[in-house]
């Protein structure tokens, strides 16, 4: 993921240094461009100034395979804390109760 998010901030730099690429199964999205209900809530609370992009780059499947273009889902934030508490909070797996 890490390289993913280097080539989404280059070819973007105006997303800033604080950004976590969501993997398509996330359970923060309730699609690929827009967050769930929850997940959106949460953001507006407690992280002012977030926001969610969709990002285009190019990206092999494997290490030597030949890159292809992916859109991926990416939120940027105004700083490291409000990435770690969205990291925290919501890439997880949630909590079941036995």
């Amino acid at each position: 993921m890490i390289d993913i998010v280097k080539l989404v901030q280059a070819k973007n730099p105006a997303l800033g240094a604080y950004v976590l690429v969501l993997r398509a199964d996330s359970r923060a999205l309730a699609a690929p461009d827009r967050l769930t209900e929850e997940a959106a809530a949460w953001m507006e609370a407690r992280t002012p100034g977030a926001r969610l992009v969709r990002e285009s780059v190019l990206l092999a499947p494997f290490p030597g395979g030949v890159p292809a273009e992916r859109t991926v889902s990416v939120l940027a934030f105004r700083d490291a804390q409000q990435l770690a508490a969205f990291a925290t909070t919501w890439t997880g797996d949630s909590e079941t109760e036995a």
